[in-house]
């Protein structure tokens, strides 16, 4: 099934630039032209933004080949027939995040996340923030604000 949806990356050095590029290509299967823009919430970065479509499962693929690489990003996927939409986060302090998305785009957190989160008798208000992305939330909101108003372009992949 096809979807589509989008990839923020908020912050890369320049040098890491066609590296990203060159991933984002190898998940999509053609070449991606990137507009960047310089990201003043980092000075001497840059960010983008890469509206994509292709099958249930490219957010995922995307997020893989993005996470080893020192850059701040977010990829969405907008839910298909049979599949969730998703929601990835990376930042390099935090790690990878990840969420699936109902309809409307709210964060969907599965049951059996849930049951382990009561068992663990730990903060119950603390452990839901981090299963709802607060920590990664937090340290991105600085360079979405900084983001308004940036070109977005359509890669499509290759079928």
């Amino acid at each position: 099934m096809s979807t589509c949806g989008v990839l923020y990356v908020h912050s890369a050095a320049p040098a890491v630039v066609p590296h990203v590029e060159w991933a984002i290509a190898g998940v999509l299967g053609l070449p991606a032209h990137v507009d960047w823009q310089a990201q003043p919430a980092e000075p001497g970065c840059l960010r983008c933004e890469v509206a994509w479509a292709g099958p249930a499962g490219t957010a995922g693929r995307i997020a893989s080949v993005l996470r080893g690489w020192p850059i701040r990003f977010e990829v969405t996927e907008d839910p298909s027939p049979g599949a969730d939409g998703e929601r990835y986060a990376f930042t390099p302090s935090l790690g990878l995040y990840h969420a699936l998305t109902s309809a409307n785009g709210d964060l969907v957190v599965p049951e059996n996340r849930l049951r382990l989160l009561m068992a663990g008798g730990g903060d119950l208000a603390a452990g839901l923030d981090v299963l709802l992305g607060g920590p990664w939330d937090a340290e991105l909101e600085a360079f979405r604000h900084a983001g308004e108003g940036a070109p977005v372009r359509w890669l499509h992949q290759v079928v």
